[in-house]
């Protein structure tokens, strides 16, 4: 059985950016990914690349950018005054913070500039902008 829109599937996975940096795995999770073919669960090129696999094959591919978690937004790097930021401790770039939009919505910022006025705060997704190269089997497919 092959693997098509609207099928369950498990999928033991490996992540890695370009550098050869493993950014996730199955194996950190401790079980296989399982997800709805179509239902928009995983990244577009994730769920594009399993379609027509069967149990226990193994694929090797790659996303680009554009197809896993977008290009970098200028527009989600906000400068912030300092006043505005409630949180206890010193912040130095790299934290990550739990910010709340104006809808009430929490996102991670990292931080990436401090000064006595601002805080930089860069809410991208830590992988935009990144080709992610993948390497899959499926475990299991279900209809």
């Amino acid at each position: 059985m092959a693997v098509n829109d609207g099928n369950t599937v498990k999928i033991d996975y490996t992540g890695t950016l370009d550098d050869g940096t493993v950014f996730d795995s199955s194996e950190n999770h401790e079980q296989p990914l399982e997800f709805t073919v179509g239902a928009g669960q995983v990244i577009k090129g994730f769920e594009e690349a399993v379609i027509g696999m069967e149990v226990d094959e193994e694929k090797e591919f790659r996303i680009e950018a554009v197809d896993a978690y977008g290009d970098v937004n200028p527009e989600l790097v906000q400068h912030v005054p300092r006043a505005q930021i409630q949180i206890d401790g010193e912040v130095t770039p790299g934290v990550i913070l739990v910010v709340k939009t104006p809808e009430g919505m929490e996102l991670p910022a990292k931080v990436t500039g401090v000064s006595d006025s601002e805080i930089i705060l860069d809410m991208n997704h830590p992988l935009a902008g990144k080709p992610l190269n993948f390497k899959i089997k499926v475990v299991e497919i279900s209809s």
